[in-house]
Formats: C-alpha cells, structure tokens, sequence
C-alpha cells in the first residue's frame, strides 16, 4: 500500500492477512542477528516501532551509528503510521515457481495458480518458504498482494548480489508488466495430489507387469 500508510491495528490486520502476527521485540531482534537489514520503520507486538540495521548508511540513520534494532519507542496506535514487521513460523502447505513457457501480467498469473487448483503465493508464505524450505529460485514471480519478488538461499552475482534474501521487484504494473508467479498449495491439497501420483503410479506399475 505504500511506505508507512499502517496504524498498529492496520498492521496486526496485516500480517494476519499474510498468515502471520505482528512479530516481537526478541523474533525482530533475532531476525537481525542473522543479518536482516531493513530500513524501514515498523509496528511490533508490544506497540512499539523498530528497525534492523546490519549496514549502518546515510539515508538509514547515518553511517557512523552502530549496527542493531533502532528503536523509536512506543508510538500512538491509532494516530501515526509505519509499517509492519511480521513473524509466522508455519507453512500448512508448499510455495512453488510455476513453469510456464511465457511470462504473464497479474491477472494471467493469478489464473494460471488457479487451473492447478492452487492461489498465488503470499508475502508471508514466500518468506517462510525460504527460511523453512529452502526455496531458492532465481525467477521474479508475482505474489498476491500484487508484488513481484523471488527467494534466494544461496547468493551469486547474477541473482541480485552476496546476500541471502527474498529480493523484492516492488509492485510494477499489473496489466502491462510480464513476470513469473509463485503459487501456493495448501496441505491438504498437496496430501490428495500425493495420493492421486501414487495412485497412478501403482496403475502404472500394475499395467507394465500385465502387458
């Protein structure tokens, strides 16, 4: 929606619609240990706004301050606005690149998840996918909200620099912008699926035993 357009109560509505909560001072706080960099101000659990600096710069509160979780206190809930960090530490399902032979706007995208019987991935989804599935692709695909964005585990060159991250394309237009997708399959979607390929594959076997 734009940078820091959220309340508090904005925020928490939020992250729930990205299957996650507002995250905690010490899962903020950890994140950052393990190199989160993120120079925008955000809404946690407890109503205060804070924000992770690994790579103290200019334009995020100055380079010569130190690296950590800048802190600007609890703020007013209702009346100032920020934006939100969020924490989820469950995936009920799978986030997967969908193979496409082209590229699709987000209306094309969106139907594409949907024929195989699955919706676009979330933000939240994405994220947990990476740090809880490893998912590494070197594809810029659309995601729900509109964004376009892709996960990388293991960092090279060509695929956005030496960190690990979801690297985030920004929300470019929808109708004329042409990108990949990541679709979401719920888990008990996945488990029928699973079933369903066994099932076919006992057939299968079946069939090359009796020819």
């Amino acid at each position: 929606m734009g940078r820091y357009k959220m309340n508090f109560h904005d925020a928490g509505q939020a992250c729930k619609q990205q299957d996650g909560i507002l995250a905690s001072y010490d899962q903020l706080h950890e994140a950052w240990l393990n190199g989160l960099d993120w120079c925008n101000a955000g809404w946690l659990q407890d109503g205060s706004v804070q924000y992770p600096i690994s790579k103290p710069r200019e334009e995020c509160g100055k380079k010569d301050t130190p690296t950590g979780v800048r802190n600007y206190g609890y703020r007013h809930k209702d009346d100032e606005r920020y934006d939100a960090f969020c924490f989820t530490s469950n995936l009920n399902g799978k986030v997967y690149f969908l193979k496409t032979f082209h590229k699709m706007s987000f209306p094309e995208a969106a139907k594409a998840c949907e024929k195989n019987g699955d919706s676009l991935a979330k933000v939240g989804q994405l994220y947990a996918a990476w740090k809880m599935q490893l998912l590494d692709r070197c594809e810029a695909g659309w995601l729900s909200d509109g964004s376009v964005r892709y996960p990388i585990v293991n960092p090279r060159q060509r695929c956005g620099g030496a960190e690990p991250g979801v690297r985030n394309l920004g929300f470019p237009s929808k109708k004329y912008k042409l990108f990949g997708v990541y679709c979401f399959r719920g888990k008990d979607e996945a488990n029928e699926n699973e079933e369903t390929e066994k099932i076919k594959d006992g057939i299968n076997q079946w069939k090359s035993n009796h020819v």
